[in-house]
């Protein structure tokens, strides 16, 4: 949950740097730190708080050409955000230099042998064993490449690191295990990345390293080990990274839904309406075998699981299970004959459901990935699977990618069951649902004095029912991602047992009653609430007036399949928590105590 960048090229690497670690931020932001060499002498600079704090103490500065630099954006894990605990670490003598996105799990064990062997800590992190361990191991060996070796040899835990020996400049080491790192190819300069996003418009082509897998980059070459790395294109556009007018990357990427919605089901629907998953065709036979399937996903793409989970069984016929995994990598799990298994994940590097993946692998019928990162680790190590194609995301609260991932749920639903003609009506409506989302994006403003007239309130409950019950659980993440309110979200019919509790005069609830077969039973939940002179913000469909005489407030969205309304509500309630924590005074795309991508338990 932290962010490298590593540069070696013939141009000045401080400026580089400072822009990958701008592009990273969202992955950590309670400080940053730089190393880079500037004329001939090695200088440490670290800063509390977020990157521009850095920029300002580096604003004289310039690195020198053909000179290794490294740079860290943290999220706190082992100390406090404080200069000493903000990366790069190094050893006694300030001749090694490390970042580390991880956790060590061994680290205190270690720290107390080094201690006792005279090293000496300046730190209450857990990465600062690795950089120790490396003096000691460099001692022995007078061979970096090999201290490197037994350094990662004595460490139990997840990590990707990026390393520079003063004594060779000219180079950074590197290496993974359970952590994202890429390396990135320029023309004479090499790149080291926790994402290829903050890469774009400089490196031309990307190797995503493999568990296990270390080396070096130089200015004119690089070596990686033990196994051959493969070198893929980076079509990720330098624009994707930046806010292009908007005042926050959450409100871009909100009103990006439309192209996004498009980029995933672009190429995978036919005429007829029958689907077409690239991903999926070579494992056509184990497929027809499902019997039984298990959606496995933590936060915002396990509320897409929960969508999922109804979708397979509706349109597939596929009796379905949805899991936390930061739960189901401790259960003991009786697997079920034919059973295979769906992991869910915007980055593919979620260290809870890929550690749920390696467990359940070999008891799998087939396990299956539905990830926006290409090449990532859940993506190599499913069998199977569906990129999103929805674009880099840059806000730490997701908005397209759940969107995203609920359109493909929906798609890989109809594949699992092609003989299902109910279905083809389903997939022709999916196809526009974009178009609707441009009608919500137009109330905009509407949505905006709606949150802002509510943003007083300390508590909020959100209520749905069938699909609109993951949908309500996923309007008030958002809201409490952002806002810090304290929000619930919950089954309307789950009111009377337990949260009526709640409801006193001015209480807001956030009700989602779409017109549809089961809109009755949560107008009944409504009244309920309005017996207790709790007030009423709801969400449905066009033209419904009926729920405007029970309602405080109505955001109308358009009327569209049952299956698909939360693809339509989630685009309201994400626009409303938005507009809640803008009026607030947060920072949205980086709320406290969060990051992006989780890449440690």
């Amino acid at each position: 949950m932290c962010g490298i960048a590593g540069y070696i090229g013939k141009k000045g690497g401080l400026k580089k740097i400072t822009v990958c670690l701008s592009r990273l931020e969202y992955r950590g932001y309670d400080s940053a730190g730089v190393l880079f060499f500037e004329k001939g002498l090695a200088r440490l600079e670290k800063s509390i708080g977020k990157m521009d704090k850095l920029e300002r103490k580096l604003e004289n500065s310039n690195s020198d050409t053909l000179s290794a630099s490294i740079g860290h954006t943290r999220w706190a894990t082992h100390g406090v955000p404080s200069e000493s605990n903000a990366h790069p670490h190094h050893d006694c003598y300030k001749k090694i230099f490390l970042v580390h996105n991880g956790i060590i799990e061994n680290f205190s064990e270690l720290k107390t042998q080094l201690i006792k062997s005279g090293h000496k800590f300046t730190s209450e992190t857990d990465t600062e064993v690795i950089v120790h361990l490396l003096e000691k191991y460099h001692k022995l060996t007078r061979n970096f490449s090999k201290a490197l070796d037994l350094t990662l040899k004595k460490i139990v835990g997840a990590y990707a690191l990026g390393i520079i020996n003063t004594d060779e400049p000219d180079k950074i080491y590197f290496a993974k295990l359970g952590s994202p790192l890429i390396v990135g190819l320029g023309k004479d300069e090499y790149y080291l990345a926790s994402d290829p996003a903050a890469l774009a418009g400089m490196a031309q082509k990307i190797i995503y390293l493999k568990d296990g897998q270390r080396g070096w980059i130089s200015p004119k070459e690089f070596k990686i080990w033990p196994a051959k790395p493969t070198i893929e294109k980076l079509n990720i556009k330098a624009r994707s990274a930046q806010k292009s007018g908007f005042a926050h990357f959450m409100l871009k990427e909100i009103f990006e839904q439309p192209e996004s919605l498009k980029n995933s089901l672009r190429g995978r629907i036919s005429k007829n309406g029958s689907v077409k998953l690239g991903g999926l065709e070579a494992t056509a036979k184990k497929i027809s075998k499902i019997k039984n399937l298990e959606i496995i996903a933590c936060g915002t793409s396990y509320h897409a699981g929960l969508i999922g989970k109804l979708l397979f069984e509706e349109m597939a016929n596929i009796p379905t299970s949805v899991s936390l995994a930061s739960e189901q990598r401790y259960q003991k799990n009786a697997t079920r004959p034919n059973t295979a298994h769906l992991f869910i994940s915007q980055s593919g590097e979620t260290a809870d459901t890929l550690a749920a993946l390696k467990k359940i692998k070999p008891e799998s019928l087939i396990t299956l990935g539905l990830v926006n990162m290409v090449g990532s680790s859940i993506a190599r190590e499913t069998e199977a699977g569906v990129y999103n194609h929805a674009g880099p995301e840059i806000g730490v609260a997701s908005t397209k990618a759940f969107t995203s991932q609920v359109a493909i749920l929906t798609l890989m639903a109809a594949h699992f069951s092609p003989k299902n003609k109910s279905n083809k009506s389903i997939i022709s409506e999916l196809t526009k649902i974009p178009e609707k989302i441009k009608k919500i994006l137009e109330k905009n403003d509407q949505i905006k004095k709606l949150a802002e007239k509510y943003s007083d309130s300390p508590n909020l409950i959100f209520i749905g029912r069938k699909y609109n019950y993951p949908t309500a659980l996923e309007g008030a993440l958002k809201l409490k991602e952002i806002s810090y309110a304290h929000a619930e979200g919950t089954a309307a019919g789950e009111l009377k047992h337990g949260m009526l509790a709640l409801i006193e005069p001015d209480f807001p609830v956030i009700a989602i009653a779409n017109q549809n077969n089961i809109q009755e039973k949560t107008i009944s939940n409504m009244l309920e609430i309005k017996a207790r002179n709790g007030l009423i913000i709801a969400i449905t469909t066009e033209g419904d007036k009926n729920i405007a005489s029970i309602a405080d407030d109505v955001i109308y969205v358009p009327k569209t399949a049952e299956q698909l309304e939360p693809l339509l509500n989630s685009v309201a309630l994400q626009l409303f928590a938005y507009h809640f924590g803008v009026s607030l005074g947060h920072d949205v795309d980086r709320p406290r105590n969060l990051a992006k991508s989780v890449t440690v338990e």
